[in-house]
């Protein structure tokens, strides 16, 4: 709703014409709702208010509610005012002859990020049974209370004092201390401070490298299938764009891959497969990078949350001699999607610029919120968090994997150990797009899997079937609709 500047901005263009004055202002009004200045259910001031505000008599406030009261845009209650309609400001739009606002900028634009494909989740997918949805969480699995008492333990009047005030472009110095003595270690990585940075969530990390790196002449390597977000990214910076071939043990490290200037890799995990890439080939990708001169930006962004034993495998950073490898990492996927915090960790001349160019969009990200994780971890919550979520998770893998195979025989089942996901490829002829469209129906949530390829086409048999929003009562009644749904669909 308007406040009172806003309500003097929106009739600031009337005249002191008495008699036409009443109309005026209810001509103001009714427009306000049009271009959803004002929306259904918003309440207006009193006419006594709008009136002094205005500086215009009562009565002539009051005469163009009456009117708009008999229109149908407000409506009148009781001891209570004056209220935009329910319906009111459907099916309006510019007057004719006016341009349409799309009409006015598609002009104007210097790049069309929503034109590019998007990985679409509906917003309200926690009201839905059976999300098999990667990226989102079970909310029973949030530890309410220790985070509760990490907000506390953060706000006292002492903390509030430490992180209250501007940093610049400098992050919490106590959270930076957590991920390099309790985090970081835990992939191998041993960090000084001037080479971590905070952001908001891995994306942004992501978003801020291609910026700093990648320019039109640049040849960027992307894994194929991908990310897509990261693929997005790179396509409004540069055209030039190396597709990294993938073998059984991972990226091959080929001529298109020593082409290269950057490389974005997922090692761990890899997006959306699963796969996890051997030790010897993360030193096969390392040497050739080395020989080649090729930056690799190594999305760790699922690390923590492990659900088996890893074998020790050591990330690609921590194997990194020369200081070619930049490290993402985020606790969006181990601890909650909403807390938006991720970090980068590079050599100091790549953290400084990143600190320089993040300080451009938003200075630095909340540090609030920065001294809560900090002392979630410091608490020791945050080793809990992650001991009890990978034992529920763990059961929530090994009961798809028991059953999904025996329920879905014609499709493949892949999962790397440690993965939240499954990576799943249907029959021949099978269109997992539409197959989801049929289960969203049916209340089951399912990624089809063509958007993380190049050319969707290639993936328009897979899908991907996460297990971090799912129960784990609804996963045999969920798996049970998808087999019904997979069966019934033309071959």
């Amino acid at each position: 709703m308007p406040n009172d500047i806003a309500w003097r901005m929106l009739f600031g263009g009337r005249s002191g014409d008495e008699p036409a004055l009443r109309i005026q202002v209810g001509r103001m009004i009714v427009e306000a709702v049009a271009a959803g200045l004002l929306t259904p259910g918003a309440r207006l001031p009193s006419s006594r208010s709008l009136a002094a505000e205005l500086g215009i008599a009562r009565n002539t406030v009051v005469a163009a509610y009456d009117g708009l009261v008999d229109a149908g845009v407000l409506v009148s209650r009781d001891r209570s005012g004056c209220f935009v309609a329910p319906a009111a400001g459907a099916g309006t739009g510019a007057e004719p002859g006016m341009p349409e606002a799309a009409e006015i900028w598609s002009g104007r634009f210097a790049i069309r990020p929503s034109h590019l494909p998007q990985i679409t989740k509906p917003r309200d997918w926690v009201r839905y049974p059976y999300p098999f949805l990667f990226g989102q969480f079970d909310p029973s699995l949030f530890p309410v209370a220790a985070w509760r008492e990490s907000v506390k333990a953060a706000s006292s009047v002492k903390e509030i004092s430490g992180w209250s005030f501007d940093r610049v472009d400098e992050d919490d110095r106590a959270l930076i201390e957590q991920l390099r003595l309790r985090v970081l270690p835990r992939r191998g990585i041993l960090a000084a401070p001037g080479e971590i940075m905070v952001t908001i969530g891995s994306q942004h990390a992501l978003s801020l490298l291609v910026q700093l790196l990648v320019a039109r002449r640049t040849t960027v390597g992307l894994e194929d299938p991908g990310y897509t977000d990261t693929r997005n990214m790179v396509e409004l910076a540069t055209p030039r764009i190396r597709s990294l071939v993938r073998d059984a043990r991972g990226i091959v490290p080929d001529a298109d891959f020593r082409a290269c200037d950057v490389a974005f890799v997922t090692i761990g995990h890899q997006c959306p497969t699963t796969a996890v890439t051997p030790l010897s080939r993360r030193r096969e990708l390392l040497a050739a990078a080395a020989q080649n001169d090729v930056v690799l930006v190594e999305d760790d962004y699922e690390a923590d949350l492990s659900t088996e034993a890893e074998g020790g495998l050591p990330s690609l950073k921590s194997l990194d001699a020369d200081g070619r490898v930049i490290h993402v990492g985020s606790f969006s996927k181990v601890l909650a999607p909403g807390l938006r915090i991720g970090y980068v960790v590079a050599p100091p001349p790549v953290v400084d610029e990143l600190r320089a160019l993040r300080r451009l969009m938003l200075r630095h990200p909340p540090t609030n919120n920065q001294r809560s994780l900090a002392a979630f971890i410091a608490l020791g919550h945050y080793r809990t968090h992650l001991a009890r979520a990978a034992d529920i998770l763990r059961q929530r893998a090994d009961l798809i994997a028991e059953l999904a195979p025996r329920l879905m025989p014609a499709c493949i089942f892949r999962r790397g150990f440690g993965a939240k996901s499954f990576w799943v490829e249907g029959p021949p002829g099978l269109d997992a797009r539409a197959l989801a469209r049929t289960l969203q129906d049916e209340g089951v949530l399912i990624e089809p899997g063509d958007i993380f390829f190049m050319d969707p086409s290639r993936g328009r048999r897979y899908l991907r079937l996460g297990f971090t929003a799912i129960p784990l009562q609804q996963i045999e009644p969920g798996l049970q609709r998808l087999a019904a749904a997979l069966a019934a669909q033309p071959a």
